[in-house]
């Protein structure tokens, strides 16, 4: 696990020290060595900083050349299948003599044998890299099939620049970043800036499951298309059209194996090795497996909060117990969560408002006094059908969706007709709150256009912000929609290829790699996400039961009442923290006569929101939470 940044230079010639520079700002992600390459006649830097985590010795050292010498890789991330890639090109022939047992060294070697897009098929990770060919004079960037790991690149006039984090560009003296107003639409309606978008004009995310190839003969300003190798819409659609026709027991056996395999080849490590556990069904899964597959006790961490209805640490406790492992909790005050706030920007490098960011960086804190290593359960609910909107959705649509557009409207117009004091006196606040959003679905036109009402914070982004305009992504655009007759499904495939990648992943990998903490993602594994695809929706979702096949493994390993319980969010309690510790803080950075100053926000109805959260009217903390994200970024970067 490490970073890289590195820059193709249209202009002068190219300088170590500010390639140095710029790695140097990933210290985080990799503080054990570091490196860089240069090619004056090509004008082409890279920069490498190593977490070591395969091979300790200097011998892992990036960036890294080829044996051939043909290829320069700078790299971020792990190929697990390494080993197995090793024997096949052995026995090919094709093998150099190896240097070390890195897996740098032979994804180079499988390059070199198999060429770039057979390589990438082969390999089975989490990564993104820079490559270099000297023979072709091209620069290949290249992310992994989900998104685990990050990859920023875009032209600076006539310098293309690339990285592992926004930071790293930033170091570069060509550096002139504006922000970009319409991103700031897609951050105020998903509390993240989905790819390829970034928070800078010109400066994009390299999409999951694609490889971007830049000629040294490009102009500046030029970007050709990154192309995909491996397709998320594909799998879907393959799936669904080619299911899996064996029984529910052979369901079950097929999963077991496949995540029993996946596991196994993240725990490969030179270093030690660990779990987070939540005691939730997707982490007990994947420490289940750990126990059964190692022969001393596992390490899981977790972390406990005092206020009521955020605290899973007594769940995750008894999971610990009943399989064994050695376990680690740390109970923290809601002082010790704020404290991380001011961290977050440095963290995230961009905006980014999931508010659950925070345990997320405390438990990453909390295992990096013990491992280097530690595995993560996420993915299960996009791949299984866990998540509450897929049930609340299918049923809202299912009572609405026969009625006429005018009824919809008008009950949607009663819906809204109850005062908040109504509900203040009823002592039932939030249930305003659901009401208001029962209304806004009401009105939609189509099941797609209902989900995207459902995972959106502020619906009208436009509206709030000064000359934006939002642009299409997965969720909005009909073209990038897969081809699949089930709702639940195509909930389940937007998720995949947006909120996983652009949320849930973003959240781990900075998180983790702030403490230099390697975070593996065994359900993500390209064969469990292929057969999750191929499984019909009644072996996930079985009398009412959510993941029903992902809880049957698991019952093999724990007790159902360890684990049945109702779902609970990894979350910390921001209403309340608005209206009492924050609320100095919060107050500063959405003071009306600043944010008209700064000029990115309306400052009315950002106004109105905060004083009906501070009256207990409405619950606004997550709309609150994405304007501050972003007023806290700006405060430190700008």
């Amino acid at each position: 696990m490490c970073g890289f940044s590195g820059f193709l230079s249209r202009t002068t010639a190219i300088n170590a020290d500010i390639c140095q520079q710029m790695a140097d700002t990933l210290h985080h992600r990799g503080p054990d060595d570091s490196g860089v390459w240069l090619d004056q006649d090509a004008g082409i830097a890279l920069g490498h900083r190593r977490l070591a985590i395969l091979d300790l010795s200097p011998q892992g050292h990036q960036p890294m050349t080829s044996a051939c010498g043909r290829y320069i890789i700078a790299y971020n991330g792990e190929i697990y299948n390494f080993k197995t890639i090793r024997k096949q090109l052995e026995r090919n022939g094709a093998a150099p003599n190896w240097r070390s047992h890195s897996d740098t060294e032979i994804m180079l070697a499988a390059i070199t044998h198999w060429g770039i897009e057979k390589a990438l098929d082969r390999f089975n990770g989490m990564f993104a890299f820079a490559l270099w060919d000297k023979k072709n004079r091209l620069l290949h960037l290249a992310r992994d099939r989900i998104g685990e790991k990050p990859l920023y690149y875009g032209w600076m006039g006539k310098v293309f620049l690339f990285a592992s984090e926004l930071k790293a560009l930033r170091a570069h003296p060509a550096w002139r970043g504006e922000i970009n107003r319409d991103a700031l639409t897609l951050l105020l309606r998903h509390n993240y800036i989905p790819a390829p978008y970034s928070i800078y004009k010109g400066i994009y995310k390299l999409l999951p499951g694609t490889l971007l190839t830049l000629p040294l003969s490009a102009r500046a300003g030029e970007i050709p298309e990154a192309l995909p190798y491996w397709s998320a819409k594909t799998v879907a659609e393959q799936g669904t059209i080619a299911p899996f026709t064996g029984n529910e027991t052979e369901a079950i056996e097929k999963l077991e194996q496949l995540l029993r395999d996946a596991i196994k080849l993240r725990m490969e490590a030179d270093v030690p090795l660990g779990a987070f556990l939540s005691g939730g069904i997707d982490s007990s899964t994947v420490v289940a497996l750990m126990q059964a597959q190692s022969e001393k006790a596992v390490k899981t961490f977790s972390i406990g909060f005092y206020e009521d209805g955020y605290n899973e640490a007594k769940h995750a406790k008894a999971v610990a117990h009943h399989l064994g492992t050695e376990h680690t909790e740390l109970y923290v005050t809601s002082e010790e969560a704020m404290a991380v706030i001011p961290r977050l920007p440095t963290l995230w490098d961009e905006p980014f408002s999931d508010s659950s960011q925070i345990p997320t960086f405390l438990v990453s804190q909390l295992a990096r006094q013990q491992v280097t290593v530690s595995l993560s359960g996420d993915g299960g609910d996009e791949l299984f059908a866990g998540y509450n909107r897929y049930f609340l959705a299918r049923r809202i649509w299912k009572n609405i969706g026969w009625m006429p557009e005018s009824w919809r409207w008008m009950m949607a117009k009663l819906l809204r007709l109850p005062s908040t004091q109504l509900f203040q006196y009823l002592k039932q606040p939030r249930l305003g709150d659901k009401l208001h959003k029962l209304a806004e679905i009401l009105t939609v036109e189509s099941p797609e256009y209902m989900y995207k009402s459902l995972i959106s914070h502020w619906k009208m982004p436009e509206s709030i912000l000064i000359n934006a305009k939002e642009p299409p992504t997965a969720i909005s655009d009909k073209h990038q929609w897969a081809n699949l007759s089930d709702f639940t499904q195509r909930m389940m495939y937007l998720d995949l290829v947006t909120y996983l990648p652009d949320d849930i992943l973003v959240k781990v990998d900075r998180a983790s790699m702030g403490v230099s903490l390697e975070s593996r993602v065994p359900l993500l594994d390209h064969r469990v996400v292929e057969f999750a695809w191929s499984v019909p929706l009644s072996f996930k979702i079985k009398r009412g039961d959510s993941k029903w096949l992902l809880r049957q493994v698991l019952y093999k390993y724990v007790p159902k009442e360890l684990i049945e319980r109702p779902k609970m969010g990894f979350g910390i309690p921001v209403d309340k923290w608005l209206r009492g510790p924050l609320r100095d803080w919060a107050e500063a950075l959405l003071n009306p006569a600043r944010l008209q100053r700064e000029g990115f926000f309306n400052p009315a109805p950002i106004q109105e929101k905060w004083l009906e959260h501070q009256s207990g009217k409405r619950n606004w903390q997550y709309h609150l939470w994405d304007v501050l994200m972003f007023q806290a970024w700006l405060e430190y970067y700008v």
